[in-house]
């Protein structure tokens, strides 16, 4: 008689051991880059940008966290970055594809005369929070980003095996 770990074999029971089970959902994809389609302010200003030409990475270390870089130009035509931590909602239980994400971080960029454009910015510093609403086809999504109470940013972007 042949004796398994995990497995007892009755008096006259000759079958195999079953198969650990395999997981269905495959591994979360882990790098994701997007980049700016539009923005829109909510106050017309003619000092504002709506170009904001946005280069965005994330690294995912599971399916729901995440941490990034962004690179864009801000409000005011200045080159700006933001570094961020966040957590992903996925998917929305009423909605499949949809998903809403938030970040937090320290964004850098706002100088001069727009320093006190955003809250909080010490030795042009500050820290932010973004959400966003998004949705998923396949490995392309795009997203609503609320950038503050000054405006939103539509991206498209596509994720990486």
């Amino acid at each position: 008689m042949v004796f398994m770990v995990g497995h007892s074999l009755a008096a006259g029971d000759d079958s195999e051991p079953a198969a650990p089970a395999i997981a269905t959902e495959p591994p979360p994809d882990r790098f994701y880059i997007q980049t700016s389609l539009a923005s829109l302010h909510f106050h017309d200003d003619a000092s504002h940008n709506n170009n904001l030409r946005l280069i965005f990475g994330e690294w995912r270390p599971n399916r729901n966290v995440f941490l990034g870089a962004s690179f864009f130009s801000n409000s005011f035509n200045q080159p700006t970055q933001y570094v961020f931590a966040g957590w992903k909602f996925d998917p929305l239980p009423i909605a499949p594809g949809f998903y809403f994400r938030v970040s937090a971080g320290l964004v850098h960029g706002y100088k001069g005369e727009y320093k006190d454009k955003i809250p909080f910015n010490h030795s042009g510093v500050a820290p932010a929070i973004v959400p966003a609403i998004g949705y998923c086809y396949r490995r392309v999504c795009s997203e609503v980003i609320a950038f503050g109470t000054s405006g939103g940013l539509v991206t498209l972007g596509v994720t990486l095996p």
